[in-house]
């Protein structure tokens, strides 16, 4: 049984990851800066970390075969002040910085590092009808600008002879919480919002298929660099808003559009990741071999809302 370590394996992904790792045989070490949690699974078992103090249980480190970094601060969790913005990318370069520091001054059998990133990289849409791909440049934006530190903190392990892939992922559909979760909100009370012009491209993923692209990147050794997570079939703001009103109340809810100018009140900058239009590509990834359970977003809306009783929307 191989062993991976993981930071943020707690979190709206990493609960997720976790279950399909186990599911396969892998025992994962989640790293924490408690360990006062427990687990029925004797898969799983817990250890120290701790980035601002720079600790780690090495000999957690030492005993795994992968390592999956997740950790980072909510990127639309709280208002983004100066503060905040250096709180999002610190609590991503630096644990990065950490595990690859321990890597290198503690004897290892570390064979790859699966860290996550987002299509952020990319900003808003150049060309109509153009997705972006994995040799374009990072933008200029502030979430640009973070994924390029985040992915370059990560890939000084290759330095270390270890394999680093990237997975950039896209908008993530998990009944657990984050953006599906928001999405549905004022549905269930028969509202559908549609945010500003309702064109902008949502490039999305269902998070059974995000936690399957990262499992074949541990999987796959011809696998490195940086790998799109996104489903096939992006669509507008107003199709996503829709198809979820349909997917939860069937025909009993009312479209509502929600100007710019108002989310940009109640949001601040945070508003222009709701407003921009990214179309991203899953050309490389399914060059791998890689295929979807939920190409389509009906497929993907058919199977969480299966899962709803379950779910805490």
């Amino acid at each position: 049984m191989q062993t991976v370590l993981i930071t943020g394996g707690t979190g709206l992904l990493g609960h997720s990851l976790v279950k399909t790792l186990t599911h396969h045989d892998y025992h994962v070490i989640i790293l924490t800066r408690s360990l006062g949690k427990k687990v029925n699974d004797d898969k799983v078992s817990y250890a120290l970390w701790d980035v601002k103090a720079r600790t780690i249980d090495v000999a957690a480190v030492q005993k795994a075969d992968h390592i999956i970094h997740l950790a980072g601060a909510g990127v639309v969790d709280k208002k983004w002040t100066e503060a905040y913005k250096k709180e999002i990318i610190e609590s991503r370069t630096e644990s990065a910085r950490l595990i690859v520091e321990t890597l290198a001054n503690h004897p290892n059998s570390v064979k790859s590092i699966i860290s996550a990133s987002a299509i952020g990289w990319y900003g808003e849409d150049k060309v109509p009808g153009k997705a972006f791909t994995e040799d374009d440049p990072p933008d200029s934006s502030f979430l640009g600008e973070t994924c390029r530190l985040w992915e370059q903190s990560i890939s000084t392990a290759e330095h270390l002879r270890i394999r680093v892939c990237k997975i950039r992922i896209g908008i993530l559909l998990s009944t657990r919480g984050g953006a599906f979760a928001e999405f549905v909100k004022p549905v269930k009370f028969g509202f559908a919002t549609i945010l500003g012009s309702g064109k902008q491209m949502v490039s999305w993923i269902h998070v059974e298929d995000v936690c399957r692209i990262f499992l074949q990147a541990i999987q796959n050794n011809t696998m490195s660099g940086s790998y799109n997570a996104v489903a096939p079939a992006p669509v507008d703001n107003k199709t996503l808003m829709l198809k979820i009103g349909e997917a939860v109340k069937g025909k009993f809810f009312i479209p509502v559009y929600v100007p710019s100018f108002v989310l940009k009140i109640m949001m601040g900058q945070r508003s222009v990741e709701i407003l921009k239009s990214s179309t991203v590509s899953c050309t490389k990834i399914k060059d791998t071999g890689f295929t979807f359970l939920y190409p389509s977003l009906e497929a993907a809306l058919e199977e969480l809302m299966n899962k709803k009783g379950e779910s805490q929307i």
